[in-house]
């Protein structure tokens, strides 16, 4: 299934605030968390993920971590 629809959660206002998550919605409308990550690290954006699948969309997150960690 193909992500339609993304959301990421609001980015932390304190260091005891939560991670910012990756929400997707797939073609057969259900509601996937990718993911949280590091807004200190690594950033998203909404587009990144429409017409990925599921897997695609973890992967994304992997490629971006081994950047950031190879920097």
């Amino acid at each position: 299934m193909k992500i339609i629809k993304t959301r990421i959660t609001e980015m932390p206002k304190s260091i005891f605030d939560d991670m910012p998550k990756v929400i997707v919605i797939t073609e057969d409308n259900i509601e996937h968390t990718l993911f949280e990550y590091y807004p200190d690290e690594l950033s998203f954006t909404e587009n990144e993920f429409i017409g990925l699948t599921i897997n695609e969309g973890k992967d994304l997150k992997r490629q971006k971590d081994l950047k950031y960690l190879q920097s």
